[in-house]
């Protein structure tokens, strides 16, 4: 069998790569390789700043490997934790659309490397891919639902509530468990439900105690799916 030049198979690798992206599931390999022909990679370090709230973007940034932190903070230093995101998500996608100021800051929690699309490449893509059209619009309408989640969670539930809604949402199931194995600290979880370290402390030693939950070095186990809402 003749394999194919480096160069060549390195591109094919990386239009394979972009069918793990939500964004661009439903599109076949041509429309793919347009995408992929005008994207550029970048590569950042552990805890190296992708964007900032408030600047003015054009881009979207697909995960190609690493993992991010989502948020947004006020000049005290205070965060709250929108979404952690890994390899096949990707963030950006309004200022790639309407190229107005960032909603959001983003860091990289380990080594990451992205494709990037702009505004301008973006254009290119429908005009050469118009089905990418439908892609967005399907993609923003879910992260509309996610958002009104998220404020529901926010404003109708106490502390409690939104720290067992949280673990949930953040478990996967490995072999037969729901396990949360995103590598967080009681203070991310703190920023990602709006509440101080201390009172996360109280609540998952809580729910160890009562059965709900096992906590590991690394890994929270939901053992009971029913997680009380409130103490």
């Amino acid at each position: 069998m003749t394999s194919l030049p480096p160069r060549k198979a390195a591109i094919g690798e990386r239009t394979q790569a972009l069918k793990a992206v939500p964004f661009f599931t439903q599109m076949n390999d041509q429309e793919l390789d347009v995408i992929r022909s005008v994207a550029v990679e970048k590569s950042y370090p552990k805890h190296a700043v992708v964007l900032t709230e408030g600047e003015i973007g054009d881009s979207l940034y697909m995960i190609e490997s690493g993992r991010v932190k989502i948020f947004i903070g006020d000049e005290e230093g205070r965060e709250i934790i929108l979404k952690l995101l890994g390899a096949g998500h990707f963030f950006g996608e309004m200022s790639m659309i309407d190229q107005q100021p960032r909603s959001a800051s983003v860091t990289t929690l380990e080594p990451s490397t992205f494709l990037i699309l702009s505004h301008q490449a973006f254009e290119h893509c429908l005009e050469r891919a118009p089905r990418m059209a439908n892609m967005v619009l399907r993609v923003l309408a879910q992260r509309v639902r996610e958002a009104d989640r998220k404020i529901g969670t926010l404003a109708l539930m106490d502390v409690y509530g939104r720290v067992a809604s949280t673990l949930l949402e953040l478990a996967v199931n490995t072999n037969g468990k729901l396990v949360v194995s995103e590598k967080l600290s009681q203070q991310d979880l703190a920023n990602m439900v709006g509440a101080s370290r201390e009172m996360v402390n109280r609540i998952l030693k809580d729910l160890s105690d009562r059965g709900f939950i096992a906590v590991e070095s690394k890994s929270i186990t939901i053992i009971n799916r029913e997680l009380p809402p409130s103490l």
